[in-house]
């Protein structure tokens, strides 16, 4: 049984093949009740992936589901996959249209909580500095995440990606944290934005892509972005310091609709089950090497691979700045995440991060 020839970029094809999705498995379920043939029918999915010009598509997840997964079921199970990105579905919507199953299966955001906040605590801004804490934090979140996805979206959480280290690069000196006090950064989000104003900086919330003419039109004097990405378009070139301490980094789920779920063949469920945290786990790896990697190429260190070498200067994360780090969480980006999550928060965070962080929610 084959799934095809639906469009991506239609959100009334979206909804179709989340429909056909079901009723596919539903009558092949009432089929097999009946007597079917013994050899059960190819059935070929279709998927929304994560960002197209990132790693973690185009080295990982096109790859399993368009590769792996028919190698390893033997041809019956097949799939396609295709960028959110270029898919006509915007970041804010994702969740909402794997949950009423017009998109059975998709990477999804959470961090930012583009649409709920209680989802990105695990990705702060300023509480994850390096990646060792960015996997604890994430380990203590997770089986909060599941419940709440599983309970309040109806919605399975089969792997969680990591995308590499955000930080900051500057065209103006920086010898420290202290130094972004009057500086105009860009920020990709609220908790972003609520870390570099308590900073004394003025947050600018503008997209990837206008980075770049903002700041060769001297518009903002910093960016917050990733360390291989500021180095693919060309920060390196524009700005002159870079502090490697990682602000956030960048979490999605690779979620999929319960019933379209439940609905799949049990060898199927149990060999993505198998699988993807194997996905996963090669993930979060290259992400952390690019982390590492980028930053190397910006400063223009012999240990650069795949980024172009640069010349900008690295700031040294002093003791002073994990004071200010740990200070701003404590004072401003989690009172501040509160106030947009709402009261319940206090006590999901105090039962799923506050141990292992040493910072309690009051």
């Amino acid at each position: 049984m084959v799934l095809r020839g639906l469009g991506f970029r239609s959100r009334r094809g979206w909804a179709r093949l989340g429909a056909q999705a079901c009723a596919t498995a539903g009558l092949a379920a009432a089929i097999g009740a009946a007597g079917a043939p013994a050899a059960p029918l190819p059935l070929h999915l279709h998927i929304v992936g994560g960002l197209a010009s990132l790693k973690p598509f185009t080295n990982h997840e096109r790859p399993f589901w368009e590769t792996e997964l028919g190698q390893l079921s033997g041809g019956r199970y097949t799939a396609e996959i295709v960028p959110f990105d270029r898919a006509g579905i915007r970041a804010q919507e994702a969740l909402t249209l794997v949950q009423l199953g017009a998109v059975p299966f998709a990477t999804v955001q959470v961090s930012g909580g583009v649409k709920d906040p209680e989802l990105s605590a695990p990705d702060l801004s300023g509480l994850n500095p390096d990646m060792a804490s960015m996997r604890r934090s994430v380990a203590a979140f997770r089986p909060h995440l599941e419940e709440v996805m599983r309970k309040r979206y109806g919605i399975e959480v089969l792997a969680i990606f990591v995308y590499p280290a955000q930080v900051l690069f500057c065209k103006k000196p920086l010898a420290g944290l202290k130094d972004v006090a009057g500086l105009r950064v860009r920020t990709s989000g609220p908790a972003q934005a609520d870390w570099i104003e308590a900073l004394g900086g003025k947050a600018v919330t503008i997209g990837f892509n206008d980075i770049v003419p903002f700041l060769n039109r001297d518009e903002i004097d910093c960016a917050v972005t990733g360390t291989m990405s500021g180095n693919i378009v060309g920060l390196p070139d524009i700005t002159t310091h870079i502090h490697p301490m990682a602000i956030s980094w960048g979490l999605s789920m690779f979620a999929a609709n319960g019933a379209a779920w439940n609905a799949l063949p049990a060898d199927l469920r149990a060999l993505l089950k198998h699988e993807l945290p194997r996905v996963e786990r090669d993930v979060w790896n290259e992400s952390e090497r690019d982390t590492a990697d980028g930053i190397a190429c910006n400063i223009g260190a012999p240990t650069c691979r795949e980024g172009k070498p640069g010349h900008m200067i690295a700031v040294a994360t002093s003791a002073a700045d994990e004071r200010l780090r740990r200070e701003i969480f404590a004072s401003t980006v989690l009172p501040r995440w509160l106030q947009r999550c709402g009261p319940q928060c206090a006590a999901v965070w105090n039962r799923t991060m506050a141990p292992g962080t040493g910072i309690a929610a009051r």
